[in-house]
């Protein structure tokens, strides 16, 4: 029966169209009948993700009830995250979690993809209408705006929310925080920061203190924007954007270990989002902490079972990583490693059957895992196959072809590898991203290992180049280079070591022809090098030297 408040022609509920998604079938007539009981009439009912998600696909929702958990698949979280990601649900639709489940890793896990709100079991009439009833209301009265930013019409939107903040102060703190949002979007930061500072000169709000920080950093104010965030995350722990925008702030400032810290602890308050395990996955490799690369991509594989971003990409991130950590390790956990490696190949050639040179990608892996324990001739053996595989397609992708000159290098196959490498280069010539890859793996076509001992002893030529310590400089660069002895950037800094005894000896003529014999190393360099301009003036100084 239809309450009091809802009779008339002004009935807020039978407006709207209603999507109830439960597995439990008593659960789902019971929410159709309060429904009903409110003024609702357009309502439909799916038991599960799949049918959800398909029919939100070919039809209008303004309201989704979703329980959390929908029994074997998908969960709920997974379904707004589908949603959100496929732009299926308007800006003015609604979606509210329905959940007899509370704990904090469910919670953190749905909130990164911002539901309009929880609805806890077991659920009554009257608390349905209140809880759904005033969020319909600020709906229908922000839906103007929500329009406009739907068509991307973001002046008009900006133009609507000044119009409405002197009539809807109830609603202040939604539209200055949208005005913030589309100011930034259009590239006006200074409207944004104005809109910012305003909101924080009035009251400490964690999403206008998160606000201020992404436009300082838009402006390259790194340091003011980390410790901002830095602030915000000992006020508001559980603020995930918090930590998420810090480590964007701290990779700027070049502080990657302290950037990988920040997701670390981001993760320990919420587990659950993909993404975020996955950024991690990328910036412990960077720091070359590969345990925590290799564990932060098995949660991300194990999260994308259910999940739009699901992608093979992460089969291959954590097969490369275990092959590297496996690579010359033939203890238990090598073993164990390498044997993981194959086995996350395996599941991926199955789950990813329907995606083209999926094969080859894991073959090409494949070889390194058995070259890393010892087993040349089965590495030989995969390397024939995917030989052909190339020649008959080609490199697919830039990710392919350099995975596969990584294996060449593996393989003690340089002339080929850097042959592939040269045409890739030629075909990725406008991709820098692509063409610094392709440096780097010239640079140090060795395994994991090597490079993390190379880097080594670099790091201790540096540190007695800068405290005047030239015989151990020398010493340890000359190590390196004993690693990786095309490695530009080591050459050039051995030479400038020798360059500096000289300065002290009578006899130069020993030091100065080591220079020329490891300038001679680097003739082939190419001008788009990084370190072609070092090359080109520590040559012309020796050609000055007689």
């Amino acid at each position: 029966m239809i309450s009091s408040s809802q009779k008339g022609s002004a009935n807020p509920f039978g407006k709207l169209s209603y999507l109830i998604i439960d597995d439990f079938e008593s659960f789902r007539l019971s929410m159709r009948q309060m429904l009903r009981s409110c003024g609702a009439d357009k309502i439909e009912l799916v038991g599960h993700a799949a049918p959800a998600i398909q029919y939100c696909t070919y039809n209008h929702v303004d309201v989704v009830l979703c329980d959390y958990n929908l029994g074997e698949g998908k969960n709920g979280q997974h379904v707004l995250e589908e949603l959100r990601h496929k732009k299926l649900l308007r800006r003015s639709s609604l979606f509210l979690m329905v959940t007899a489940e509370t704990s904090k890793e469910m919670v953190m896990g749905a909130r990164e993809y911002q539901p309009d709100g929880y609805l806890t079991k077991p659920i009554n009439r009257a608390m349905l209408e209140k809880r759904l009833g005033s969020l319909i209301e600020q709906r229908n009265a922000l839906l103007p705006i929500n329009r406009e930013i739907d068509r991307e019409n973001y002046p008009e939107a900006i133009s609507l929310c000044l119009q409405m903040l002197p009539k809807q102060p109830r609603y202040k703190t939604w539209l200055m925080k949208t005005l913030g949002d589309l100011y930034f979007q259009l590239g006006d930061l200074t409207h944004a920061i104005k809109v910012y500072d305003d909101v924080l000169a009035q009251r400490e709000l964690s999403w206008a203190r998160l606000g201020k920080c992404k436009v300082l950093l838009a402006n390259r104010n790194y340091d003011d924007a980390v410790q901002g965030l830095q602030q915000l995350i000992e006020s508001h722990p559980d603020y995930m954007e918090a930590y998420d925008l810090m480590a964007e702030g701290l990779k700027r400032q070049g502080r990657l270990p302290q950037a990988q810290q920040a997701l670390q602890k981001a993760i320990e308050h919420s587990p659950n989002a993909l993404l975020r395990q996955k950024h991690l996955a990328e910036l412990a490799a960077s720091n070359q902490d590969m345990n925590t690369s290799a564990d932060a991509w098995r949660r991300t594989v194990a999260l994308g079972t259910y999940s739009i971003h699901d992608s093979s990409e992460h089969y291959l991130a954590l097969s490369q990583t275990l092959s590297d950590l496996s690579e010359g390790n033939t203890e238990a956990d090598g073993v164990d490693q390498a044997n993981e490696a194959l086995s996350i190949l395996g599941k991926m050639e199955k789950r990813f059957s329907d995606e083209d040179g999926i094969g080859t990608r894991s073959r090409i892996i494949q070889c390194r895992v058995h070259a890393g324990q010892g087993r040349q001739q089965e590495a030989e053996k995969i390397l024939t196959a995917v030989r052909k595989e190339f020649e008959e397609a080609g490199a697919s992708s830039a990710e392919a072809g350099l995975d596969y000159a990584k294996t060449l290098f593996r393989l003690n196959h340089p002339g080929d590898a850097k042959k592939l490498l040269a045409d890739l280069a030629q075909r990725f010539s406008d991709n820098p991203d692509v063409l610094s890859k392709i440096e780097a793996l010239l640079d140090e076509p060795v395994g994991f290992r090597q490079k993390l001992q190379a880097r080594a002893f670099t790091r201790q030529g540096i540190k007695a180049f800068e405290a005047g310590e030239l015989d151990a400089a020398a010493d340890a660069f000359t190590k390196a280079l004993s690693v990786v002895p095309d490695h530009p950037a080591l050459n050039l800094n051995l030479i400038q070591v020798y360059l500096k005894q000289s300065e002290a000896e009578a006899n130069q003529g020993d030091l100065v022809a080591k220079c020329r014999a490891l300038i001679d190393r680097l003739e082939t360099l190419p001008e788009q090098h990084r370190q072609y301009r070092r090359y080109t003036a520590l040559k012309r100084k020796l050609e000055g030297m007689t």
